[in-house]
């Protein structure tokens, strides 16, 4: 007779999140993830076969959701500027408002994990990439409308908006207030978007 798993595996990567979020990857053990997530050791290693493999799910989970709320952003039936400035101010906020001054869980593995973990290489690269790819269609439509030069390399500058928020989100865990961020926000767009 097959076991059947006895805990939420959903709401044991939730938890781990937390912790590999406020602690990094490295500073976690596997008793900080028992204790938060409420799962045995064991069950734990049989559902994910290590603490990587565990990483590796709630990394998954955190990219998909980022990448779901700043679709919702970017999606919006709004000028491309308004849009793009919306979506950058709420990388501000999330940092700034974050008691804890966490940043991000992409761009912290990033910073903690690569180059010499290909698994979080590959979540990183993907997650990263698909910001690009929604932020360059939005650029797109900027183009469509002249608010970019008609010539505008949008896949280069959705790749700096890329570089601008992984930047926001680590001098807002640095430290850097909500002033500071905003001015870095509105001179990135400024030197992008076509004067009125």
């Amino acid at each position: 007779m097959v076991r059947t798993r006895e805990f939420d595996m959903d709401a044991a990567v939730d938890a781990a999140i937390g912790v590999f979020w406020r602690k990094g990857y490295a500073a976690t053990s596997i008793q900080d993830l028992v204790e938060a997530t409420g799962v045995g050791r064991g069950s734990l290693y049989a559902a994910f076969g290590s603490k990587a493999g565990l990483h590796e799910a709630a990394l998954i989970r955190y990219a998909e959701r980022s990448a779901a709320e700043a679709g919702a952003r970017l999606e919006r039936a709004a000028p491309p500027r308004e849009v793009l400035r919306d979506l950058l101010v709420s990388m501000v906020e999330a940092t700034v408002l974050d008691p804890e001054r966490r940043g991000c869980l992409i761009t912290n593995t990033a910073t903690e994990r690569l180059p010499h973990d290909r698994v979080a290489a590959r979540v990183v690269g993907d997650a990263l990439d698909g910001n690009a790819t929604s932020i360059a269609a939005v650029l797109r439509r900027a183009r469509e409308r002249g608010e970019l030069p008609p010539g505008a390399d949008v896949t280069a500058m959705a790749d700096l908006l890329v570089t601008t928020i992984q930047g926001l989100r680590v001098q807002g865990k640095a430290g850097a207030d909500r002033r500071r961020l905003l001015a870095v926000v509105d001179l990135v767009l400024s030197g992008l978007f076509v004067k009125d």
